[in-house]
């Protein structure tokens, strides 16, 4: 088996080559999360070859293997086909995370389709040369004598189908059973509502930095700015992950995916401020970076407060690219009234525990002072508004007026500007003076006239709409911002808006008519969320419709695939507590992982009832038929579960991905349980009456 799935990886690996993909983070991590599934062909092949040897010990492997293959050859055909009807459909998810999980459904298809051909063509040929002969196996048990493992499981099987399959409490037995599994889905399915488990998109990763935004009121000077960033960068220095850190005033720190993202590039000005921080690497510390970001949050926080700052500690995230994680977009037909309902809900995101880095995108009252031309005045002494405003501009900013030509490779300017302490004097600004057309020198004073106002409120547009943002984050125990959101919604539909109504909240779309009141639309990781997991929704739906046709094409029955597709919300069972287990969140990876255990748990039922149906025709009677699938496929269903859970230990402690590995850990280990007592139990209780009818009319005619 380990040839094949050598040769297995080989081929895939080509195959996604042929297909475009690059060897990523992503398409690694597929060919990990396959290697579980790859191996399953093989050993259905292998396992029933061995059965074959102990049922037949008189016959030679050339004579065994095609019978044993081709005995599992139709049901292992259906499910590998299962699998990547399970699968294939999230390949086509649009959206942000389609393209980013695409080579996880296309490799591990691919990966299915060569396994089948390998596990029929190579399996065979290596087990005709390598498997050891069937006159006596390593222990000296007789040939023909049942494995070790069937005669351990046999007497459990009866002890746990002689109730179930009882003629007369069996039927009530059942009940309690159905009920117990009911009972323990429903329990699981109230660990997302309880907030055991954490729904996100994607956790974060342990980056190995992250970037302190610092905003001062408008207007703060340039030198007060660079204090505050002085304090914060002190107490960076004493933490011990941090190696070391680059303090940015007046300019946004260079562009990273966050300043693409939100925007951060952006910022200028003298009461702007960055520090990207950088931490020792995630080998040499105890904690991920989002834990030492939160944990370093309150006090840079309290710093930023002495000086008014609006201090927020911006992670690398994996995604998604959005504004911020929570956001709250106000439309309304007023600027004016706009802003009021912004502050409103802002007032509302600062007092709601654990939500932090609040912020707005209106800037703070700071005054202004308007200069305007006397234009009368100016024209008759023959001053354009242009040379004025060239003078305001040379003073302030700085202009090369001439060159100076010497024997260096390059000229040197002659640069013209107010000396430093006297660029924030308006007074000497003022007194700067302008020729007139008679040559005479004007002073700008006589020319323009001083008007006190405020700075104007920047005006931001969505889809043609004007909108105010309001942003936050979540920290602290529960750090998923849907959460955070929720929490908040109660407490915002009752902010009166300015003409006496109340605040309304959409949730997956803009509102129709926004000028007709206020009202507020979520965006941010909800919108990214619910279109994710809509999405992959619909692709799961799709694969268990296929999966549905494919049972129904097999087995000619539209009951049949219903009784094997029922094992598939057993999943759930295993997949939500194992997240409550390992305190970690159900991310957009875990349904990847439940898409994948639809097709994982289908595959055992069609291995389970196909036995039973061999087993019928064969004349052994219905309830032993029912049993003995249990006692004979649980071998290669336990060791391709096994597999499949084995592959998976592997990317457990990858912060993203581990949302896959428990996912399959978990699902796999409690629903392949509950598949070998379900699975046998739901098909007697469907078709005991057709077989014990078949069996009495055969004891009559003997």
């Amino acid at each position: 088996m380990g040839t094949a799935v050598v040769l297995t990886l080989t081929v895939t690996l080509f195959a996604s080559w042929a297909w475009g993909f690059t060897l990523n983070r992503v398409s690694l991590f597929a060919l990990i999360f396959s290697i579980g599934i790859l191996v399953d062909d093989a050993i259905v092949v292998v396992e029933n070859i061995h059965r074959h040897q102990q049922l037949f010990p008189g016959k030679s492997l050339k004579e065994i293997i095609p019978g044993a293959v081709d005995e599992v050859g139709g049901p292992t055909i259906l499910a590998t086909l299962t699998v990547i009807a399970a699968l294939l459909p999230m390949a086509f998810v649009s959206g942000l995370m389609g393209p980013y999980m695409s080579p996880i459904p296309i490799n591990a298809s691919m990966g299915m389709l060569l396994s089948l051909t390998i596990a029929f063509v190579v399996t065979p040929w290596l087990a005709r040369l390598w498997m050891k002969s069937s006159h006596a196996n390593s222990h000296g048990r007789p040939a023909g004598s049942p494995s070790g493992m069937t005669v351990r499981i046999t007497p459990w099987f009866y002890r746990v189908f002689d109730p179930l399959l009882d003629d007369q409490h069996g039927a009530r037995n059942r009940r309690f059973l159905g009920l117990g599994i009911a009972g323990l889905i429903a329990l699981s399915m109230l660990l997302p509502a309880t907030g055991l488990v954490l729904l996100k998109v994607l956790p974060f990763d342990n980056k190995s930095e992250f970037q302190v935004v610092v905003d001062m009121p408008a207007g703060t000077p340039l030198e007060q700015t660079a204090a505050a960033l002085h304090e914060m960068s002190a107490y960076l220095a004493a933490v011990p992950e941090v190696t070391d850190y680059q303090a940015y005033t007046g300019t946004a720190a260079p562009i990273n995916f966050n300043g693409l993202v939100r925007q951060y590039y952006l910022r200028a000005g003298g009461e702007v401020g960055d520090i990207q921080v950088n931490l020792v690497d995630k080998h040499h510390r105890k904690e991920q970076s989002h834990a030492i970001a939160t944990r370093l949050r309150p006090q840079l926080q309290v710093i930023g407060k002495r000086f008014g700052a609006n201090v927020k500690i911006i992670e690398v995230p994996p995604g998604p690219p959005v504004l911020s994680p929570i956001v709250a977009e106000i439309y309304g037909p007023d600027p004016d009234g706009r802003r009021q309902v912004a502050k409103a809900v802002r007032a509302v995101f600062e007092k709601t525990p654990g939500v932090v880095d609040v912020d707005d995108s209106s800037i703070a009252e700071a005054p202004k002072i308007m200069l305007r031309v006397d234009r009368r005045k100016a024209a008759l002494l023959g001053i354009s508004q242009q040379t004025i405003a060239t003078t305001m501009q040379t003073a302030l900013s700085g202009e090369a007026v001439t060159w100076l030509h010497d024997q260096t490779k390059y000229p040197a300017s002659a640069w013209v500007q107010l000396p430093g302490e006297l660029q924030g004097d308006l007074d000497a600004l003022l007194q700067l003076g302008v020729q007139g057309s008679q040559g005479q020198l004007v002073p700008l004073r006589e020319l323009v006239t001083l008007s006190d106002t405020v700075r104007e409120q920047p005006v931001y547009h969505k889809d043609l709409l004007p909108v105010n943002y309001v942003v936050g984050d979540m920290a602290g125990k529960v750090d998923s911002p849907l959460y955070g959101m929720f929490a908040m919604r109660h407490e915002l539909n009752r902010i009166k808006t300015p003409g006496g109504g109340t605040l309304t909240d959409y949730l997956i779309s803009q509102p129709e008519d926004p000028y007709r009141g206020y009202s507020l639309k979520w965006d941010g990781e909800w919108q990214v969320t619910y279109e994710t997991f809509r999405d992959m929704g619909a692709a799961y739906a799709v694969g268990l419709v296929l999966i549905y046709l494919l049972v129904v094409a097999q087995f000619g029955s539209y009951l049949i695939p219903l009784i094997i597709m029922a094992p598939i919300p057993l999943t759930i069972i295993g997949v939500l507590p194992g997240h409550a287990l390992l305190g970690s969140q159900y991310t957009a990876t875990s349904m990847i992982g439940m898409i994948a255990l639809a097709g994982i748990i289908v595959r055992n039922s069609i291995l389970l009832v196909d036995f039973i149906n061999l087993q019928t025709k064969k004349g052994i009677p219905f309830k032993e038929a029912i049993v003995r699938s249990a006692i004979t496929r649980a071998q290669p269903i336990v060791l391709t579960g096994f597999a499949a859970m084995l592959g998976a230990f592997f990317i457990l402690d990858d912060p993203i991905f581990n949302g896959l590995a428990i996912s399959l850990i978990f699902g796999i280990f409690v629903s392949t349980m509950l598949t070998l007592v379900v699975i046998p139990t739901l098909y007697y209780a469907a078709y005991r009456h057709r077989y014990t009818h078949v069996e009495s009319s055969q004891g009559e005619q003997t």
